[in-house]
């Protein structure tokens, strides 16, 4: 087995407010570009399909498929030169494909299939290109499978000649057999299989820049006045509560306030996310407060005399290891499985990591992430309006906290248990594939048809 998913896979810097409905179509259609030359291309075609056409517009894929198109990538662009380009876009009717070409293509040109799905998966786009003489320079079909992931229909997902790893793992009982067999944590088998495409020194300044981003995302919030754009008419939260939390806590470790910190933390990610601001996906934009939140109480509560580096990179090598394992057997994508693959990983990934931070062997580690999904099995993606804000924003929220109590509930035991992770992640999945598709990222029911918007 190669190493095809891995820590820098599971956590990447990106804009908002989705990441597979943003930051996947993006890099699809910056790949795309990039294998045709853009200067021959006189007309381009965008079909969206599934959960893509039916959220698409709250979700800024129609925005996210031009800029990618203009060869921007997720990981780079930031959110002023997203705006700047946006206008441009709509004001000119124009993109600049690959950066240097120049077709006619602008949002209302991008044709919406809602009810339509593709065979691979719900979230799935066709990019055609033509050339002056209507000649077909290349035609594709992606699927955005969550967490910002891409596969191009027709070619295998991953990196197929991808360096094997030491300790290859798809499933729980696999990675707590190679840390009983080798002596070693669930952070440290991690570590040894980023090890075959990075240097440690690598590994670990990449992991605390993500941890930087994360920090960066929490005051970014917390600076926003106003509204949330969208038409919802949501207010941010975070400013007041920051300035509250300042008054109440100057020094910021107050042990009775911890929760309002929590809270604070998965609220002004979230709320910058919804802006389309730049944070860490983690593993998708739709749940990106809650490992930050819970990364704050591992490093502010949990371990607080201890270096940060200490705290900060076991945690997000073991919520990675864990986030290999809903990758692999089910599915991180909130239009394939509802909130439950979103929230519920990233609630599940976070306990582990506080888990491991709190001294808890591979069993008990295992058992926080078990814990932490089992409470949020079934549980539905219907946001208001198409847009990641109700009930997203509070929900991080939530789960930061189920994911801090599962940690502490796993540490009271031994780490014997009766359900396994493996199989709630099988649970996890079977629910999903029986959830009514209005539940899954469709607006088509739940809270998105119950709700007035206005």
């Amino acid at each position: 087995m190669s190493l095809s998913i891995g820590v820098f896979d599971l956590f990447t810097v990106g804009i908002g407010p989705s990441s597979s409905h943003t930051v996947g179509p993006m890099r699809a259609a910056a790949d795309f570009v990039s294998r045709i030359d853009a200067d021959r291309a006189a007309r381009v075609r965008v079909d969206l399909y599934g959960s893509l056409a039916a959220t698409g517009r709250g979700h800024g894929t129609l925005t996210a498929v031009l800029l990618g198109l203009e060869g921007l990538q997720p990981e780079e662009v930031l959110p002023a030169e997203v705006e700047e380009r946006t206008a441009a876009i709509a004001e000119a009717r124009r993109v600049r494909l690959g950066g240097t070409g120049d077709v006619p293509l602008c949002e209302d040109d991008i044709v919406l299939h809602p009810l339509t799905i593709l065979p691979a998966h719900t979230n799935g786009l066709r990019v055609q290109a033509w050339d002056a003489d209507d000649a077909l320079l290349d035609e594709a079909v992606y699927y955005s499978t969550g967490g910002g992931f891409i596969v191009r229909d027709g070619e295998a997902a991953g990196t197929a000649d991808a360096a094997p790893v030491p300790f290859p793992f798809e499933t729980a009982a696999e990675l707590l057999a190679h840390c009983e067999r080798e002596g070693l944590s669930m952070a440290e088998v991690q570590r040894r299989n980023e090890r075959v495409s990075r240097t440690d020194d690598d590994i670990v300044s990449g992991i605390l820049h993500l941890a930087d981003v994360m920090v960066d995302s929490v005051a970014s919030g917390a600076a926003r006045e106003g509204m949330l754009p969208g038409g919802l008419r949501v207010p941010r939260r975070a400013p007041a509560w920051h300035a509250r939390l300042r008054r109440d806590d100057p020094t910021g470790d107050d042990p009775a306030l911890w929760q309002e910190w929590v809270n604070f933390v998965a609220l002004a990610v979230n709320e910058e996310n919804a802006s389309g601001g730049r944070i860490v996906t983690a593993p998708t934009n739709g749940a990106a407060g809650i490992i930050p939140a819970v990364l704050h109480y591992a490093t502010h509560y949990a371990a607080p005399a201890r270096p940060r580096e200490g705290v900060v990179v076991p945690f997000l090598l073991t919520a990675a290891a864990i986030g290999v394992l809903y990758k692999a057997r089910a599915s991180i994508s909130g239009a394939e499985v509802g909130c439950q693959g979103e929230v519920g990983s990233a609630s599940s990934m976070a306990a582990a990591g506080l888990a491991e931070v709190l001294g808890g062997s591979p069993l008990q580690v295992e058992n926080a992430a078990e814990i932490a999904m089992e409470h949020n099995l079934g549980l539905t993606c219907d946001p208001i309006g198409g847009l990641v804000q109700i009930p997203c924003i509070e929900r991080n929220a939530i789960a930061a906290a189920k994911a801090i109590n599962a940690a502490k509930m796993a540490l009271w035991g031994d780490g014997t248990h009766r359900v396994s992770l493996d199989e709630v992640i099988v649970t996890m999945r079977e629910t999903g594939r029986d959830m009514s598709s209005k539940y899954k990222e469709t607006a088509l029911g739940g809270l998105a048809v119950s709700v007035v918007e206005c």
